[in-house]
């Protein structure tokens, strides 16, 4: 049976390897709004414009009771240099398989300069505190997304 992503249902439950040094599940944040972010790589511009800006805003999702979750197929130890070079406050988790991008229908095939391959689409999703996927962004332009979430959150989630 496949599972399919779908505004309004509950998000389908993973776990992954995060940068705290442990595994996490999508269900430990029940309580929480979540920011769950894909992005295709660390270190490179816009995956890097992308993680600044939201840890520039990261207070404000807080405020929010939203935990930021990013995703990508980078191994953990190129994580950690992410978090560390640009003081990344969230939790950043490892699919190397990229078995949750593929959950989330966010594992497709790109085209760069001609070349084909298969590889992350940026998106984001966010999930309510019952775990209900209540929005989503798919082919994510980094410009103004923060604030766009942020707004999203702030209009139609409850924060209390």
């Amino acid at each position: 049976m496949k599972v399919t992503i779908e505004v309004g249902k509950l998000a389908p439950d993973f776990q992954l390897e995060a940068s705290n040094g442990k595994q996490v599940k999508l269900s430990d944040f029940r309580g929480k709004n979540v920011l769950l972010y894909f992005y295709p790589k660390d270190m490179t511009p816009a995956c890097t414009t992308q993680a600044c800006d939201i840890r520039d805003r990261s207070k404000d999702f807080k405020k929010l009771k939203t935990v930021i979750l990013g995703i990508s197929t980078d191994s953990m130890a190129r994580h950690q240099k992410f978090i560390e070079k640009y003081e990344l406050p969230f939790l950043l988790l490892a699919d190397e398989e990229h078995s949750v991008s593929e959950l989330f229908e966010v594992w497709q095939l790109k085209k760069l300069y001609g070349r084909e391959f298969m590889g992350i689409v940026r998106s984001s999703f966010i999930i309510d505190q019952q775990g209900i996927l209540v929005k989503e962004w798919r082919k994510v332009k980094v410009k103004e997304h923060v604030e766009e979430a942020l707004s999203y959150i702030q209009a139609h989630m409850d924060n209390s």
